[in-house]
């Protein structure tokens, strides 16, 4: 039973995500859908204040750097820094390609270190980052839990009050700050910049790369999805499993005993706004048309279940066919594999990468 401020508190959240993205409506233009993703998470941007940690090179050329730069000003005054893993190739004396590698719920860059190393074996220098609330960010705690509790923050924000995107948005910022940091790095072609991503790493992968044409390659693995069709479909709960306490903690909210649809509709709503419309998979992959694009997938994934992943295969082929830009696009679906990227998923992105940046510029590459 709902008390009096928990009664007040859900109206107030309800009347935030109000109005519900229930009916379809026409989707705007790829150009109309970039100017209002980048208008929405546009802020301030500060001085990236570089600091170096330390920088160490192995005895066969292989330097692994640690450093960290400033992304934005909070609303609290403190300056959120981004933490930074490099695995740089040997000396070249012409500026390598760059591809950054994102991880997934729970995970940090450490994690990702074998795929920066993988890629710096190819000649590309490898960069990883902690996401929001993960890693060096996420504040001592460990694995998803500082995630949740700043998802359930920024759904249960008061009108007024600063709104945070913790879930997948402004971790996107990040990334294009990175991409400012890297332009900055005389051993980096900025011309040839590629993102990787898995899971939530992935999801954030088609959304920054998708508006940032400075992203020539992307690869977004176990991602692909379309979250409207989920809520369609009754097939929502693996997403909302992938942060549980944050959803179980909108459904108390709301009066619910246990999460539904929609509890998930609410807080997407108001955490990931768009994300049900504009900014959902379909949509957005058409924006990325004519740039390298592989797309990794398994057709047992709960968290992306197939039905919504083959709406957004469809629009992403319909967008490269409308460029003349087909061979551009390749889509791996797993068969019987569910939230996992298979070895040789694995082995495709590595040698998408190297296809497309690491021997030439990408619009000099053929197929």
């Amino acid at each position: 039973m709902l008390t009096h401020s928990s009664y007040a508190l859900a109206l107030v959240i309800l009347a935030q995500v109000a109005p519900a993205e229930t009916k379809s409506k026409p989707l705007r233009s790829p150009s109309e859908v970039r100017k209002a993703f980048l208008t929405m998470l546009d802020r301030p941007k500060v001085p990236l204040d570089l600091k170096v940690e330390r920088s160490e090179t192995s005895p066969d050329g292989f330097t692994t750097e640690r450093l960290s730069f400033a992304s934005e000003n909070r609303a609290d005054g403190q300056v959120e820094r981004v933490p930074v893993l490099v695995v740089r190739p040997p000396a070249s004396k012409e500026p390598l390609p760059a591809v950054i590698v994102l991880h997934g719920t729970g995970g940090d860059k450490e994690k990702m270190k074998s795929w920066l190393v993988e890629l710096a074996e190819r000649g590309i220098i490898g960069v990883a980052i902690d996401a929001r609330y993960h890693g060096e960010r996420a504040g001592g705690s460990v694995g998803a839990d500082a995630y949740n509790k700043a998802i359930t923050r920024a759904w249960r924000s008061k009108p007024g009050a600063p709104q945070e995107h913790p879930f997948y948005y402004d971790t996107c910022w990040d990334v294009w700050r990175t991409l400012d940091y890297l332009e900055t790095r005389a051993d980096v072609d900025a011309k040839r910049f590629g993102m990787i991503g898995i899971s939530m790493g992935g999801i954030e992968t088609w959304l920054a790369a998708a508006v940032d044409e400075r992203v020539a390659v992307a690869v977004p693995a176990i991602a692909v999805q379309s979250f409207r069709w989920s809520l369609q479909n009754e097939q929502w709960q693996g997403r909302a499993r992938s942060i549980g306490a944050a959803h179980q903690a909108a459904a108390k909210d709301l009066g619910e005993a246990d999460v539904n649809a929609r509890v998930c509709r609410a807080l997407w709503n108001k955490v990931i706004p768009g994300i049900l419309s504009d900014f959902d998979c379909p949509s957005m992959l058409r924006l990325f048309a004519g740039r390298p694009l592989l797309i990794l997938n398994g057709d047992r994934d709960p968290n992306c279940p197939i039905g919504g992943a083959r709406l957004a295969f469809s629009a992403a082929e319909a967008a490269y066919q409308a460029e003349g830009a087909s061979d551009h696009l390749r889509i791996l679906v797993a068969e019987g594999v569910a939230h996992a990227v298979t070895p040789d998923q694995h082995q495709a992105a590595l040698d998408w990468f190297t296809r497309w940046l690491a021997s030439t510029k990408p619009k000099d590459k053929q197929p």
